[in-house]
């Protein structure tokens, strides 16, 4: 019965199909690249993975091929990737994601549904263009922590509330601490006005002569000195 799955293979393909199968799996892989390239905002930007994201789609491409109904190719492949070890860490969900688009499109192009293939990239990229312009995922409101070092007294206090209250919707002081030479250290979590950026704020605050210090830390990874 082995012998059998050995040899089943009820749908050879031709030179002509294996080329074409490629050739789609390649266009779509570096349709998968440049919107990966385009979209993304990280500070850690690798070219090897977006040239990966290409030679993953024409790799998944020929597998496909080369199992085409055999199941004893599917079982010996299953078994050659199981003593394979991954090490490399993937920092960004959404680098797994495009690994997973991938290999869809390339199991896809391989089997030879080049409709499929198109279609999916296409619609795929264009819905995850989408959500990345119109920021789909970001808060309605978003938070920042603001840390500000200024002089001891009750002028600059009501002059800190006064320029927070200009340039926030909502503010709450969390820590209030009361450092050497005549300074307090306040932390406080605010919302920005719609029509106010962080660097209004900062720049605001940097300008009196009683404040020593600002932090804006921002509700993204990664934080603002400013």
């Amino acid at each position: 019965m082995f012998e059998q799955f050995e040899t089943l293979d009820l749908f050879p393909v031709s030179l002509f199909d294996f080329l074409i199968n490629l050739l789609v799996a390649l266009v779509c892989g570096i349709i998968i690249s440049l919107v990966y390239r385009n979209i993304y905002k990280g500070p850690n930007y690798s070219v090897t993975y977006v040239n990966s994201l290409v030679m993953l789609t024409l790799i998944t491409s020929l597998v496909i091929l080369v199992i085409g109904n055999n199941l004893a190719r599917a079982f010996g492949l299953v078994g050659a990737m199981s003593i394979i070890r991954f090490r490399t860490a993937v920092r960004d969900v959404q680098d797994i994601v495009f690994i997973f688009f991938a290999l869809a499109i390339g199991m896809a192009a391989g089997v030879g549904l080049h409709v499929i293939a198109f279609s999916g990239t296409l619609i795929i990229s264009i819905v995850i263009i989408v959500l990345v312009t119109f920021n789909f995922a970001n808060p309605y409101r978003v938070e920042h922590l603001l840390h500000v070092t200024y002089l001891a007294g009750p002028e600059p206090d009501a002059l800190l509330k006064k320029i927070l209250q200009t340039h926030t919707r909502r503010m709450k002081l969390i820590n209030l601490k009361t450092l050497g030479e005549g300074q307090t250290e306040a932390y406080y979590q605010i919302v920005l006005k719609k029509n106010v950026s962080n660097g209004v704020l900062v720049a605001d605050l940097q300008n009196k002569e009683w404040v020593k210090f600002v932090n804006l830390y921002f509700d993204e990874e990664d934080a603002g000195t400013l």
